[in-house]
């Protein structure tokens, strides 16, 4: 069940005496979500649909919004919550740009060492993402950065890569 939903973000504090509640927003394009219906509230490990009756962008990822039949003093009680959303409302992406999560599985294929195994998970590593490789056994770091990805092959679950020079050669010898 866990992989059926996003983390969108994060109540932070209570907003006025009208039960609104402040939130941040983990995104890189927040006006895609200006006008969610609602949001799924992680309360002990369970997604629980909340509707929105409003919601207003503030600026820097951050957000008010007002929940239906929410008043000031139960909002108090959802500072903290972090906000969901199902994976299936993730905008598309164009080009090659890519969710981590919808290229897990997919070969790998570089410019010159040709297919290489297949995409195993991410790594954050200090906010520079490494995609894990998977050779047979053995497992390859690739830098998860545009300059590295060459193209997305959605239809054929292909991900085309242009690894930096002799970096593969260090974990295939």
């Amino acid at each position: 069940m866990k992989n059926e939903f996003f983390y969108l973000g994060t109540l932070t504090k209570p907003f006025g005496l009208k039960g609104g509640l402040c939130a941040f927003f983990d995104t890189d394009n927040p006006e895609n979500y200006t006008s969610l219906p609602a949001v799924f509230l992680d309360l002990d490990g369970e997604k629980i649909p909340y509707n929105i009756e409003s919601i207003t962008y503030r600026g820097n990822n951050q957000y008010i919004i007002m929940f239906e039949g929410l008043d000031a003093n139960a909002a108090r009680e959802f500072v903290g919550v972090e906000l969901y959303l199902p994976i299936s409302d993730l905008p598309k992406l164009p080009g090659n740009r890519f969710y981590f999560h919808e290229v897990i599985g997919f070969k790998v294929e570089d410019e010159l060492k040709g297919e290489i195994g297949y995409c195993k998970e991410f790594l954050e590593v200090s906010n520079n993402p490494i995609m894990v490789v998977m050779h047979g056994e053995s497992e390859i770091l690739i830098p998860a950065s545009q300059q590295f990805i060459t193209s997305v092959d959605r239809e054929n679950g292909v991900l085309h890569i242009n690894a930096p020079e002799g970096l593969i050669d260090v974990y295939l010898s």
